[in-house]
């Protein structure tokens, strides 16, 4: 309680230091990311729409934050940061509904799933004394590894780096071994053959520089997972409602032109691990069975689990 009245006082006192909003913004991903692009992007129209009373810097790689970002927003740590929604600690089982495997097929089943589950995000943003302003899908993940994968029987060598509890049981099940690291440390372990295969997207392949130490990319489309912007609450709430119009409305347009924004990454990323002499493949017609397989008895499981609000939201998104 104490934390948080020091947190609301301090917002006060920015709002009220020349009647300018300063706020920080931690970007998990380094400056040429297209996450951290388009948070640039949303501060500038920010500062646009609120008539230059309301100014967000962006800190790109994680400078603000180290640990969880949920708690860091929460405690006032960072006033805003992003995060990647299905590997942030607390989100509980809401936060996975995106990496869930083979749910979303497509850019166009991954917005509507987002939109069906966004009153929940909503919900364990504001457990969380924040507000989420706006998530972005990544493109879809898909499998790195040493060899074609053309069916399970190819992943009884696979040691992967998963990046959450969904990802690394869909890796154990399709007859493989999941291997939890930071990302930091994906580079050396696949150097050391520590792992020797990573469920990621065309773009972290294509910030990591994987073709220098893996040849394949099989486009499995394993989940389109989503990435979000916060706001601590007691600096949503020291805004004036300017300024909070200004600062939704610079969301709303920000998420529309992320969404394209990460439709045009995988293209180009998936050119760039090609023209670096990756091998990239289509999952096969027996691939694709035996994977939704294994999806399909993950949701089961993870449906049984779940509360009725998030029940409703497979029951919508089916519809």
């Amino acid at each position: 309680m104490v934390r948080k009245m020091m947190v609301a006082a301090l917002a006060t006192a920015t709002l009220f230091a020349g009647n300018v909003v300063k706020l920080d913004l931690n970007a998990k991903y380094g400056a040429n990311n297209f996450h951290t692009k388009g948070a640039e992007n949303f501060a500038k129209l920010v500062e646009k729409y609120s008539d230059g009373t309301v100014k967000i810097t962006v800190h790109p790689g994680s400078s603000l934050v180290k640990g969880n970002p949920l708690k860091a927003v929460k405690d006032g740590t960072a006033p805003m940061t992003d995060m990647f929604i299905p590997f942030t600690s607390g989100g509980g089982k809401v936060f996975g509904i995106s990496a869930l495997p083979f749910i979303a097929k497509s850019y166009d089943d991954a917005y509507r799933l987002y939109q069906l589950s966004k009153p929940a995000y909503d919900k364990v943003a504001k457990k969380w004394n924040q507000k989420m302003l706006y998530a972005v899908s990544w493109p879809p993940s898909g499998l790195y590894t040493k060899h074609p994968v053309k069916s399970t029987a190819d992943f009884k060598d696979i040691k992967a780096r998963t990046y959450d509890k969904n990802s690394a049981k869909f890796i154990q099940m399709a007859g493989g071994d999941a291997v939890a690291l930071p990302w930091g440390e994906v580079y050396s372990a696949l150097q050391t053959g520590m792992v020797n295969a990573v469920v990621t997207s065309s773009a972290s392949g294509k910030d990591g520089k994987f073709w220098e130490v893996l040849s394949d990319f099989t486009k499995i489309n394993y989940a389109y997972p989503l990435q979000a912007v916060t706001i601590n609450l007691d600096y949503w709430n020291s805004l004036n409602e300017k300024q909070k119009a200004a600062m939704l409305k610079a969301a709303k347009e920000t998420e529309a032109a992320q969404w394209e924004a990460s439709k045009r990454e995988d293209e180009v990323a998936l050119k760039t691990l090609a023209d670096h002499g990756m091998h990239i493949a289509e999952a096969t017609p027996q691939l694709k069975k035996e994977l939704d397989e294994v999806g399909r008895k993950m949701l089961d499981e993870y449906l049984e689990k779940a509360g009725p609000e998030i029940r409703k939201i497979f029951d919508a998104y089916r519809k």
